[in-house]
């Protein structure tokens, strides 16, 4: 069972665009690789150009079989050559249909956007690149400050 996220950017332009990511969306893998590999508003635009997402992973990669039953390889072999690259559904499948979706501005954004558990979106703050995310369709709070909070939580779990 896939945890489903968005993924968006908002250019200088104010524009937006915004593409759906299949697995691992919650803040612990997403969000944290999103703020680790993903920040620099240009690869994003690089990854949101390549449509929507099955697996996120740390680089965008090149065009591979979408799954190792797609080849003659063992899944150990292919998870070896292809275990860091993001799996698209356009480029590594085939698919149609898949591309971003493009809104207007932020509030054009927030009033079409295509909802999943989180949505995560990299927005222009005072100079600087920042992501935000609504877990399940709640307010938008910036990323860091939300993987604090989750990692507070459970923290106080464990001990409890």
């Amino acid at each position: 069972m896939g945890t489903r996220s968005t993924i968006a950017l908002e250019f200088a332009d104010k524009s937006v665009e915004q593409v759906y990511c299949h697995w691992d969306g919650y803040l612990a893998y997403n969000g944290q690789m999103l703020l680790e590999y993903y920040s620099n508003p240009f690869i994003l635009r690089d990854l949101i150009d390549l449509g929507d997402i099955s697996s996120l992973k740390p680089t965008i990669g090149t065009k591979h079989a979408f799954s190792h039953f797609d080849t003659e390889m063992k899944q150990e072999d292919y998870d070896a050559l292809y275990r860091d690259m993001t799996t698209f559904y356009g480029r590594d499948r085939g698919e149609t249909g898949t591309n971003s979706k493009k809104f207007v501005d932020f509030q054009d954004y927030l009033a079409h956007h295509q909802y999943e558990e989180y949505d995560y979106i990299l927005r222009n703050v005072n100079g600087k690149a920042t992501w935000f995310v609504s877990d399940h369709d709640g307010a938008y709070v910036e990323l860091t400050q939300a993987i604090m909070d989750e990692q507070d939580r459970i923290a106080q779990e464990e001990t409890a």
